[in-house]
């Protein structure tokens, strides 16, 4: 694990003991710090009861802490701990804060940092295969992997490549990465901002923690994006999908909006030195992320492909532009109310069959349209009807378009509940 001495002999309480949690609590005790902790649930309480004090922050005194570290799943826009945090003029931290405070006694090494509301994992891994098809030691960590914390320090010159949701950049105050990616800012988490500005101004504080001589690479394909770009006084590297004109030779890498994924993590890899000849050999051999746009089978000529990483209509557009004749599965918990960045691409759409609590509202939104629509309700209901309707030539495509926790604890687990449909198909 990464441990630190600037952890030694300082008080921490952590809220929230998921994995990241849990990592979070071994750490600062390896590193010599006391830590309190607190889950709603026993039994990650019980989990770390031999290292930590367990009790709950918001009713036991946190005066003189050097943080209280919580998961990025907190919402700190309306959660009691921010306040009382603020009152005991203590820092509300995440565990990438963390990381950033440990790098001091880490081996010499880099940090790429990337975010954007739509294609992070995607150019995350790609970043991370093209580092490691160089020869460089890298990691991936954030909101990708395994908590950063957990995982073994890099050797010299290694290169540490994290995704970082808006949620993680709230909790980080000193991140300063050698080379900054932002892709791109669309709706998004709104009920934890106060409207798209205020969203799109936590991203781009990943920017407003870096040195001048780091990089920023941007990719300037929305309004946003744009402006926040045009606010850069460092070193800039300006990128689009425009840039990218043929995809052909990479089979993992296919649509427009990887084009803007590989765009960026061609500029962030060249900003580390890394030659070109080495990145176009990566881009062909990366072999894609779990549960996006992850062809699962082919059963009677009929392509099943999980997309449940997609969760908002902005992360859907893509899958559906991809696919010609697609029996579309959509549906979980919203994040809004309508489908209009799928829109352009309705005409692809054969027959869409709705889960979830979305279910009810897409079903009235695309019979609105003119589409074919099943109020399936549950994912196996969907599996079977849309393998049934569907013909040889034609995919059905889980990509909700929702988030999963209604019906799932998170996106993969959609995901693989898919392929576990898809597989019982007779």
């Amino acid at each position: 694990m990464i441990v630190s001495s600037a952890f030694k002999d300082k008080s921490y309480a952590v809220l929230g003991l998921a994995r990241s949690g849990v990592a979070t609590v071994e750490a600062l005790v390896a590193s010599g710090a006391t830590v309190m902790a607190w889950d709603e649930k026993a039994e990650p309480r019980d989990a770390v009861a031999d290292k930590a004090r367990i009790a709950d922050p918001l009713a036991t005194s946190i005066y003189g802490f050097s943080g209280v570290v919580v998961s990025p799943g907190v919402p700190i826009n309306r959660h009691p701990i921010a306040e009382r945090a603020r009152a005991a003029k203590v820092p509300l931290i995440g565990d990438i804060e963390l990381f950033a405070q440990a790098r001091a006694d880490l081996p010499p090494h880099k940090v790429v940092g990337i975010t954007g509301t739509n294609g992070k994992s995607t150019t995350t891994a790609l970043i991370h295969h093209i580092v490691k098809t160089a020869g460089i030691p890298s990691m991936m960590g954030g909101n990708i992997g395994l908590p950063i914390l957990a995982q073994e320090p890099l050797p010299e010159g290694g290169v540490y490549v994290l995704e970082l949701s808006s949620y993680q950049i709230d909790l980080t105050q000193s991140l300063d990465c050698e080379v900054s990616v932002l892709l791109n800012v669309t709706p998004d988490h709104l009920d934890r901002y106060d409207g798209m500005d205020d969203y799109a101004g936590s991203k781009a504080r990943l920017f407003a923690m870096q040195s001048s001589d780091h990089v920023a690479v941007v990719a300037t394909d929305d309004d946003y994006t744009r402006a926040i770009a045009g606010q850069l006084t460092g070193e800039r590297i300006l990128v689009s999908m425009e840039d990218v004109k043929d995809q052909s030779a990479w089979p993992s890498l296919q649509g427009p909006h990887n084009g803007q994924n590989v765009a960026a993590a061609v500029a962030a890899t060249r900003a580390l030195g890394i030659d070109d000849d080495v990145i176009v050999e990566a881009l062909a051999t990366y072999p894609g992320l779990p549960h996006r746009m992850e062809r699962v089978a082919e059963k009677g000529g009929v392509l099943f492909v999980n997309d449940s990483k997609a969760t908002n209509p902005t992360s859907t557009a893509p899958a559906l532009a991809a696919y010609p004749a697609v029996h579309w599965i959509l549906g979980g918990l919203p994040k809004s109310d309508d489908l209009d960045a799928c829109e352009p691409y309705f005409g692809h759409v054969r027959a869409a069959y709705t889960i979830g609590e979305a279910g009810p509202m897409f079903a009235r939104l695309l019979s609105g349209k003119g589409k074919k629509v099943e109020e399936a309700g549950t994912l196996d209901k969907a599996v079977q009807s849309a393998a049934s309707a569907a013909e040889r030539g034609e995919t059905v495509l889980l990509s909700p378009a929702c988030a999963s926790f209604d019906q799932f604890k998170d996106y993969e687990a959609r995901g693989e509940a898919f392929r576990a449909a898809v597989e019982a198909l007779a």
